[in-house]
């Protein structure tokens, strides 16, 4: 039977908000069996548990934030694309502001803090959401579907017009039955556009972005020093992103996503619609030998 995961240890880091701009200490600490992940912050005068949770999301621009009784964490993606792709099921966060740290932009802090620490099995069986029809939502020409297929794999598409974009694949495939969360997209930092800064800025976004935990580009080129970390790397933040995005539904998904021009807005949309219609899933345990090897250790490829 696979089994629940959470942290053998707490960790704790200090960062920049991508958005807010403003210090932040994150502490993830181990949590019982059945918890899920759930965010609490510990600088207000009453604690406020917040369920990592797609019904909690209430403003996807530019990032997922989630909320209760007017408490927010934002900018939770990233952080829950490291838990999905290590596995993890059972956590409290604790953060000291309104956002968690950016680190350098991609999930590596994430996952070296998470692997420093490392996982327990729990005793209890995990839980996985399994994917019975297909789900689809369009706004305009963006496309998110989820479908049914026995493991996990993401399928995206970006559109950008930009020289430096253009060089890059703007399409991306990933089967995590045979390709490694870890190595393959992990690394993938966020990407903006020089020219949004300023306007974001104005409505109180982007005020902590810069070139040690961004990509920025500005009309014709890349401005940052270092090299892209994948030549593909672009789109395959977008994924990662996803990754984040997706496991929100509570559980670990069994399915195939597809996306075209997609984002947090749409991502929680779908999470949303899929939510609502009690026929198109349903929750599962798997034994080792029936699960789907998207979620099987291996060797070379641990976890998703």
């Amino acid at each position: 039977m696979l089994k629940q995961k959470t942290l053998a240890e707490p960790i704790k880091t200090v960062g920049i908000g991508l958005h807010s701009g403003r210090k932040s200490t994150l502490t993830i600490k181990p949590a019982p069996v059945n918890f899920g992940i759930q965010f609490v912050r510990v600088d207000l005068p009453e604690a406020v548990h917040i369920p990592a949770h797609a019904l909690s999301v209430c403003d996807t621009r530019l990032a997922s934030v989630i909320q209760r009784d007017g408490v927010k964490v934002s900018t939770v993606e990233h952080l829950l694309s490291a838990c999905s792709g290590l596995g993890l099921d059972n956590l409290l966060i604790e953060v000291d502001a309104e956002e968690v740290p950016i680190m350098d932009g991609s999930a590596a802090s994430f996952l070296f803090l998470i692997e420093s620490a490392g996982i327990v099995e729990q005793d209890a069986p995990r839980k996985f959401m399994v994917i019975q029809k297909t789900v689809e939502v369009r706004d305009g020409n963006k496309l998110a579907r989820l479908e049914p297929f026995f493991g996990f794999k993401l399928d995206f598409t970006i559109d950008f017009k930009h020289p430096a974009v253009d060089k890059t694949g703007q399409h991306f495939m990933i089967d995590f039955a045979e390709h490694a969360y870890r190595s393959e997209i992990g690394r993938a930092r966020t990407f903006g556009f020089a020219h949004e800064v300023e306007a974001l800025r104005e409505i109180g976004l982007a005020r902590g972005g810069s070139l040690d935990n961004a990509i920025v580009l500005d009309e014709h080129r890349i401005l940052n020093n270092e090299e892209l970390r994948y030549d593909d790397e672009f789109v395959r933040h977008k994924i990662l992103d996803a990754v984040g995005d997706l496991y929100l539904a509570g559980y670990p998904i069994v399915g195939a996503y597809t996306a075209e021009k997609s984002g947090h807005a749409l991502n929680n949309i779908l999470l949303r619609k899929l939510l609502e219609d009690d026929s198109a899933y349903s929750i599962e345990t798997f034994s080792d030998r029936k699960a789907p090897a998207a979620y099987l250790e291996t060797p070379d490829r641990a976890t998703v």
